[in-house]
């Protein structure tokens, strides 16, 4: 076992409500321990700036013409990660390493090898008094990677500690129901394979934010009342598997819309996209106990529509004493410390990369 470090990791999702805070204690390696969790909500004014912003980028050029919208929404996105670290840092007392700062995604592309999360290390780096390891994607697309997903080897890691402790039997799928929807395959061997699937939350939170003045559909309820449009979905279902992003390994969340439900009711329209959401999870959820994590988890109707569609059981990740709300952020105070170790965070068999390699920059600006 090498030296432990002490990290903070810090995830905002592209569901872009909040910020997730984890400490994280780890070599880097098999060594871990959680010994903090928190949210911190947006508020209206952020959260509002931030999907409009997201509307306005839908490709590359857009970085350039919305320049400087997006580096004052910069600067705000990083104050509000430094006020979320210096309250925890002045309450939990933890003496803190290295903090592990994913950002904002506004864009992924990773056919051109350009990604755009918002947050400014240097500036997070002087507001805290603290070392920065952020911009993780950028390594692994200059690699030939895809820039996502990057939680996998977290995700190999928590299902070796489930196995030695016999909560787990290999091989399983752990599912990530963000924004957009992922998932990490590890076998009886540890051997790990992962990619973006499809949408996750992102259309159902867009179509309720849209036709509503709610943010998202709690519990599914909205959609559950609804009836699915039979004729819509199989039309879009077409489009989706044969025409539309196929052999993608990485997505966006501007690769999909909800125009194809125009003309819905707001509960038959929230039916259908969570049909076709649960479609799209299914089909790539291979015949092995699944353990879901991510905000989607909580969609009771979307977790009882992709159940439906397999054989193989879905559990809640949290079923194994873990919050489903927060592996990202613990991901990414673990891959920090990878990273500060310069040890891989992402590999051929995640990312499509060329070789395993590390990623992150890291900044001291105090």
């Amino acid at each position: 076992m090498g030296k432990i470090f002490t990290a903070l990791g810090l995830m905002s999702g592209t569901s872009m409500d909040g910020v997730d805070a984890s400490i994280v204690k780890s070599d880097g390696d098999r060594e871990y321990s959680i010994k903090l969790d928190k949210y911190f909500e947006y508020g209206d004014e952020v959260r509002r700036k931030l999907l409009n912003i997201r509307e306005k980028v839908l490709i590359v050029d857009d970085l350039k013409m919305h320049f400087e919208e997006i580096k004052s929404l910069e600067r705000d996105i990083t104050l509000f990660h430094a006020n979320a670290v210096n309250e925890i840092l002045q309450n939990s007392k933890i003496e803190i390493d290295l903090l592990g700062f994913h950002g904002q995604t506004i864009f992924h592309d990773p056919e051109k090898k350009i990604t755009k999360q918002l947050g400014d290390g240097n500036l997070l780096s002087k507001l805290t008094k603290k070392l920065v390891i952020y911009d993780f994607r950028q390594n692994d697309l200059k690699n030939g990677g895809q820039g996502a997903p990057l939680t996998p080897i977290y995700h190999k890691l928590l299902a070796e500690t489930f196995k030695e402790k016999e909560k787990i039997k290999l091989p399983i799928i752990i599912l990530n129901i963000g924004g957009i929807a992922n998932t990490t395959i590890i076998n009886e061997n540890y051997k790990i394979t992962s990619m973006d699937i499809g949408p996750g939350n992102c259309l159902i939170d867009k179509w309720i934010r849209v036709n509503s003045d709610k943010n998202y559909d709690k519990n599914g309820e909205i959609a559950r009342s609804g009836k699915i449009d039979k004729f819509i979905l199989e039309q879009k279902k077409d489009n989706f598997y044969y025409k539309e992003n196929n052999n993608k390994k990485s997505f966006d969340t501007n690769d999909f819309d909800i125009s194809f439900a125009k003309g819905l009711s707001l509960e038959d329209g929230a039916a259908t996209i969570t049909e076709l959401t649960a479609d799209i999870i299914s089909k790539k959820l291979e015949d092995k106990d699944v353990y879901v994590c991510g905000g989607g988890r909580k969609n009771q109707f979307l977790i009882d529509s992709i159940q439906s569609k397999i054989e193989n059981k879905i559990w809640k990740i949290d079923n194994l004493d873990i919050d489903g709300s927060y592996i990202e952020s613990q991901a990414f105070g673990y891959l920090a410390i990878r990273s500060y170790l310069e040890l891989p965070i992402s590999f051929p068999e995640t990312t499509g990369c060329k070789k395993p390699c590390t990623g992150g920059v890291k900044t001291k600006n105090y």
